[in-house]
């Protein structure tokens, strides 16, 4: 019989199995599956209002962060200004989102929900929250830790990584 554990560079083990070609793509075609089901619930929601995905994770980190800045946005979004603008002035227009300007700096666009853009951001989200959490009661909550550090190896911005440290 085979040994398929080695050490990693910690010092603990790991299986090599799921270091195999098979497994990483296994992987892959897995990250694909769950990320097309986790967007199906909201993606129905967003055609009743003509919106797309670029419209929900900018409703969706706007409602994580009341006040956050236009260039903020954009450096979580890596999207164009173009794209961004395009999106948030319809989210605007629509009522969604509100701007004001900065208090020390008068040139800043501070973005924010209106009520009607929390209450979507809410229906947006709770489909994707009982997801996440039904997958965490049914792999154990043990599991949780070892899916975070996944995701986080996954990320390749150290920013982006210290927002969850």
């Amino acid at each position: 019989m085979t040994d398929v554990y080695s050490k990693d560079k910690s010092g603990g083990t790991q299986n090599t199995d799921a270091l195999s070609e098979e497994s990483l793509r296994q992987a892959i075609e897995m990250l694909f599956f769950a990320y097309r089901d986790f967007t199906s619930g909201p993606d129905e929601i967003l055609t009743e209002y003509g919106f797309g995905r670029a419209h929900h994770r900018a409703i969706y980190f706007v409602g994580r962060n009341s006040g956050l800045t236009v260039s903020a946005l954009l450096d979580i979004l890596k999207i164009t200004k173009q794209s961004l603008n395009r999106v948030l002035s319809q989210l605007v227009r629509e009522g969604f989102i509100e701007q004001t300007q900065g208090l020390r700096d008068r040139r800043q666009r501070l973005l924010s929900l209106t009520e009607k853009g929390k209450m979507l951001e809410e229906r947006l989200t709770e489909n994707q929250r009982q997801r996440i959490a039904g997958a965490y009661a049914a792999a154990g909550l043990s599991s949780v830790d070892g899916f975070r550090k996944v995701l986080l190896g996954v990320m390749s911005s150290d920013d982006d990584r210290r927002r969850f440290e």
